[in-house]
């Protein structure tokens, strides 16, 4: 059974925008599409760990601020031709709450 963290209101995060959320178990990127879906990510592109919580928001995706590298909000891969991956996290939202998956944060990588 998953063990969800309260990260903030649907409310607090615009609508196609971000926020980095610290929580007591790290720091990750949440989005919130322009239908109010949300997902969470690791916040640095792979590229050049540009910080993707400052990109656009389109669709399911977050173009990079940095050098324009689009990656998927749903699972995390660099779409076009470039490659890489980011972290992504289990989110949902629950009467207007958004909750990420404790677990997967606690087994998240450290730098």
């Amino acid at each position: 059974m998953s063990d969800w963290i309260d990260i903030a209101s649907l409310d607090a995060i615009p609508k196609r925008g971000a926020r980095v959320i610290k929580t007591s178990r790290g720091c990750v990127a949440v989005f919130r599409t322009a239908s109010d879906a949300v997902f969470a990510l690791d916040n640095a592109c792979p590229h050049r760990n540009g910080p993707l919580a400052e990109g656009i928001v389109h669709g399911n995706a977050v173009t990079c601020p940095l050098h324009n590298w689009v990656i998927s909000l749903e699972t995390g891969a660099v779409q076009g031709a470039d490659e890489g991956q980011v972290a992504t996290y289990p989110a949902k939202v629950d009467g207007g709450r958004i909750y990420v998956d404790a677990g997967f944060l606690a087994r998240r990588a450290v730098a």
